[in-house]
């Protein structure tokens, strides 16, 4: 697993990437309505909306009655008519390929500075918060205006598009049973629909490839088109893509999807699902795909993907290659960690375990909840002023840098002391892959005399007890 930190990544910026970096956090804090970044406004007062606070910071143009003076953060009056398609053909504004701009403005009009605050250190979770920035301003090029566009358009997406965090991962897999169940008949196909894709094991995560990229694995012949309902296939999207961003390490910030395409024929071709995933990865997940693997795809997919590789950004598709077999595999994947499905030395097979009530108990623990929220609450603090502080002294010294850093870890270790009361049991943790303090254990789970694997035991003897993760997380 990679030690060093890749180009463009924290401790391994150029000076130019470094003021970039100092300037997309001038630009954030401002919208938080942070002291010191706002002009005088407080943050804390919630009759003042984001987009005020950006105004009178400097950051929005204003739209005149008699003369319009229009900038890059200028609002545009967008027609809210158009269809699915014409989104991937053609951009309401330029570069805009998804209306990020119409997002950016409708969260700073409808928010207050604070709501929006709250809502990017909750999109933090363990993620280095200098990283999840950088990932924003790589994906833009390090244009830190367009950069600070997709990152409140993304808030704006998790908060009122997609409910990310106060939905998806907070009720889970638990919340899709209990909605199997519901007598609203709406409700129960959703929920039935979700279930689902979780037990056939659409796509699951396991493994890693040679680069420590955690592994998602998607078996195209198991999607037919119209089985699930469109909004389901949506949120088991987003569902495996958050569960993936647990198994994430600050040296190892991106994932490897492999798509199995054995047995594919054009019953499993489905584009609107296709086209969702593609926009989460670009406007919603920037930066968050190491390599995409197409593995035995048959001549019919060619026409398929000259067609896809159309709407994908160069970048993305410069990082899908095919393999034909095991061994062309094998130059991404060490052979014993493909599994025997794929052609490899890897026994493991997937296997899904019901979630019961008790493994979500702390949920319902409001107190604890808050107290944690509380002391992670005070970290951020601390964090941003010293942010501040690094910001307005050009020549920082060690000692700042090191604060902030510890400050990180502080905030990396306090979110999985918080993550029990937030975010709903997944099959990974019940398999004991994601362990206590987000520890992770791919390879070497024990097994049974009987030589079962890891989740059978696991269903017999509950979650495996935690361990360290291969990539030592301080």
């Amino acid at each position: 697993m990679p030690s060093a930190a890749l180009p463009g990544r924290p401790g391994n910026l150029t000076k130019e990437q470094e003021v970039r970096l100092q300037e997309m956090w001038t630009a954030t804090l401002k919208v938080f309505g942070v002291s010191g970044f706002n002009d005088g406004t407080n943050g804390d007062a919630a009759s003042i909306t984001g987009s005020e606070v950006a105004e009178q910071a400097g950051i929005v143009g204003l739209e005149k009655k008699k003369k319009k003076r229009v900038t890059l953060f200028s609002r545009k009056h967008y027609d809210d008519a158009g269809t699915e398609d014409a989104e991937f053909v053609s951009a309401m504004d330029g570069n805009d390929k998804y209306g990020q701009k119409k997002e950016f403005h409708k969260l700073l009009e409808s928010q207050s500075p604070e709501a929006i605050r709250t809502a990017f250190w909750s999109m933090v979770k363990h993620d280095d918060p200098d990283g999840l920035l950088l990932r924003f301003l790589r994906a833009r090029k390090w244009d830190v205006q367009n950069a600070l566009i997709m990152l409140v358009s993304t808030m704006h997406w998790r908060m009122q598009g997609m409910h990310v965090d106060d939905d998806i991962v907070r009720r889970g897999e638990w919340g899709a049973l209990e909605d199997s169940a519901s007598s609203n008949a709406s409700t129960k196909k959703e929920g039935h629909d979700f279930l689902t894709q979780m037990r056939l094991g659409k796509s699951f995560l396991h493994g890693t490839d040679k680069e420590g990229r955690p592994i998602t694995v998607v078996r195209v012949k198991l999607h037919k088109q119209g089985e699930q309902s469109d909004a389901s296939l949506e949120r088991f999207t987003v569902y495996t893509i958050e569960t993936a961003r647990l198994l994430l390490s600050p040296t190892v910030d991106t994932a490897a999807i492999v798509f199995d395409m054995t047995d594919f024929s054009m019953a499993n071709m489905d584009y609107g699902p296709v086209k969702f995933m593609i926009k989460v990865f670009e406007a919603n997940y920037p930066e968050s795909l190491g390599v995409v693997l197409v593995h035995k795809s048959p001549w019919i997919f060619q026409g398929v993907w000259k067609l896809i590789r159309g709407w994908l950004d160069p970048v993305v598709a410069g990082k899908v290659h095919f393999t034909k077999n095991v061994e062309e595999l094998a130059e991404f994947v060490e052979r014993n960690h493909i599994i025997e499905e794929l052609g490899g030395d890897d026994p493991w097979t997937y296997q899904y375990v019901e979630p019961v009530p008790e493994e979500n108990k702390l949920l319902s623990d409001s107190v604890t909840r808050q107290r944690l929220l509380d002391e992670r609450a005070a970290v951020v603090k601390e964090y941003e002023t010293a942010t501040q502080q690094w910001i307005h002294d050009p020549n920082s010294t060690v000692a700042l840098q090191q604060e902030r850093s510890e400050l990180n870890k502080r905030l990396r270790t306090g979110y999985w002391e918080l993550d029990p009361y937030l975010r709903a049991r997944t099959l990974y943790d019940r398999t004991g892959i994601i362990r206590e303090g987000g520890q992770i254990q791919y390879y070497g789970l024990p097994k049974s005399t009987t030589g079962s694997n890891s989740i059978n035991d696991s269903i017999q003897n509950g979650p495996l007890p935690p361990q360290h993760r291969t990539d030592d997380l301080d």
